[in-house]
């Protein structure tokens, strides 16, 4: 009954909205005598901020035209791959009629992005995308609002949802021979989950995942989202917060966590921040602050667009992953496309490098959700594992706005580029740096050249006794970030707690045994370390 008031009262204010809208252009209009009097600006402010407090907000485009690849403007075609009932995998296909870029784009890695289904569009993630474009092939998971899909379509279960993963990572192997994952808070479980069903099953799985700010292990340190969870009991969700579609929505009947609830929950966690940008925009406007109130309308017309999830989904992902903490416990078992029941098993994970990322100032997934994953993923070397912890970073700080980009992309497009497919071409890449590439790729090279070229492939490099460590440290914009390994098999408890701890070890103490607490030292403010443990002999 809920949905059917919200509905009626949404359908009531629309006009009002509207005219509130021709309202504020009215008074700001130069050739309306009346935009020349004293309370004119005001007048227009006020119902330009009615228009904005009653619209009805629908799906953005990701409007990603154009991206800059070495500074020439690479056209981008956004396109369908695949259409299932409840999602869409999403290809921003790249164009450049310059030689050089063209064979420069088609040797990038592909990477596919998990967005999260947990309220908002994926369009959530456009800097995301487009930040990755750069450097690579990108393909998006575009979730469908479950209220536009029929009955005749069926349920969708958090299952459904793991399954669709496996889909279109096999999609991409199948066109490019490997792929990327990232997933950036809520699907970083079900991307977990996904890739361990494949690696059990000894199936092909990606080079690499890189998971940012998702709650993987939700017992750790317990934000308002996670209170939630916990302090109310699953029956609760399901007869407070779960409604049926109104009859004039294609899903018309279907059970449905509706968006505009999902919405006042966000609100509800920082009332006086909205409140107060809000304001600011109305301030804005008196003063013809073009620009402050562009980048307003462009951040809650993200905000306020959301869409409702299937009833069963959100129900499953509320009991397995905040309240019994089956991933964790070991305890989560998984319905395949053909029936069969599986066992989620993080640690059968070995040939996939893992990344994890957490903003300091999270309030979404707290401090060592995501870290947990590299204590579960106990099959991947330690080697191949990277924990990232971005100082000053809120939760869409990790994966949008400055501190993405300057920060957390350069140590993403590292990793990956770092695990690129091992083929006969990527040879000569090691050594790149090294003159001898040169005199390699020459149609004629002499003995001394050839020599150099292969004496890296027949001499084997012997592991030293304890792990090695190599220290680079660069400079960024004015933030510090530490990059750490992931602790080896089977850790201490204490591995999993916040990387914050290191900054009190000293620096000499950390580069003699890093291998022992798996931390980077405190750094000046200013500058990045990174540390790499070498293999275990």
């Amino acid at each position: 009954m809920l949905y059917q008031i919200f509905e009626t009262q949404r359908s009531i204010m629309e006009p009002f909205s509207d005219l509130a809208q021709a309202a504020a252009k009215l008074y700001s209009n130069p050739l309306n005598p009346m935009a020349q009097t004293p309370l004119a600006q005001r007048a227009s402010a006020g119902y330009a901020l009615m228009h904005r407090l009653g619209k009805d907000y629908e799906k953005p485009e990701f409007g990603i035209r154009t991206v800059k690849v070495n500074k020439v403007d690479v056209a981008i075609h956004e396109r369908i791959e695949i259409d299932k009932p409840f999602c869409e995998l999403r290809r921003f296909k790249r164009f450049s009629d310059d030689p050089a870029t063209l064979t420069q784009l088609k040797a990038q890695p592909v990477v596919l992005i998990v967005a999260p289904l947990s309220g908002h569009y994926a369009t959530l993630l456009r800097d995301t995308v487009k930040t990755m474009l750069q450097d690579h092939k990108v393909y998006i998971t575009d979730w469908k609002n479950a209220r536009l899909v029929p009955l005749s379509d069926g349920e969708f279960h958090l299952d459904d949802y793991i399954n669709y993963v496996q889909e279109f990572i096999r999609h991409l192997q199948a066109i490019y021979g490997h792929c990327h994952v990232v997933s950036v808070c809520q699907p970083t479980v079900p991307v977990l989950a996904a890739v361990s069903l494949m690696s059990s099953r000894g199936e092909k799985t990606p080079l690499t995942m890189t998971m940012m700010g998702g709650p993987i292990d939700a017992r750790k340190s317990p934000t308002a989202v996670n209170n939630l969870a916990t302090n109310k009991s699953f029956d609760w969700f399901e007869n407070n917060v779960i409604y049926r579609v109104p009859a004039n929505f294609p899903g018309a009947g279907r059970r449905v966590y509706p968006g505009f609830l999902q919405y006042t929950g966000f609100v509800a966690m920082n009332p006086d921040r909205h409140a107060t940008s809000y304001y600011d925009y109305f301030k804005d406007l008196i003063k013809g602050d073009d620009a402050s109130t562009e980048a307003h309308r462009k951040f809650y017309d993200e905000y306020n667009a959301v869409l409702d999830m299937d009833a069963d989904y959100y129900l499953e992902t509320i009991a397995t992953v905040f309240q019994d903490f089956k991933l964790v416990k070991g305890t989560w078992d998984v319905k395949g496309v053909d029936g069969k029941v599986e066992r989620v098993r993080p640690q059968d994970i070995k040939g996939t490098a893992l990344m994890t990322v957490e903003g300091e100032l999270d309030d979404i997934s707290g401090s060592g959700q995501t870290r947990a994953a590299q204590d579960l993923c106990s099959g991947v070397p330690a080697s191949e594992r990277q924990h990232l912890e971005v100082p000053g970073a809120g939760h869409y700080g990790i994966f949008s706005g400055r501190r993405w980009r300057d920060i957390v992309y350069p140590q993403v497009v590292k990793f990956i580029q770092g695990h690129a497919p091992k083929t006969k071409a990527s040879a000569p890449k090691a050594v790149a740096a090294a003159p001898t590439v040169i005199a390699a790729a020459a149609p004629v090279a002499t003995k001394a050249a050839k020599a150099a070229v292969k004496a890296p492939t027949k001499t084997p490099v012997k592991p030293a006794i304890k792990p090695a460590v190599t220290n680079v440290v660069k400079p960024v914009a004015k933030a510090a970030v530490k990059v750490v390994a992931a602790p080896a098999a089977k850790p201490a408890a204490k591995a999993a707690a916040p990387v914050k701890a290191a900054a009190k070890t000293p620096a000499k103490a950390v580069a003699k045994a890093p291998a022992k607490n798996g931390k980077a030292s405190a750094q000046p403010k200013g500058t990045v370390k990174t540390t790499w443990v070498a293999p275990k002999a």
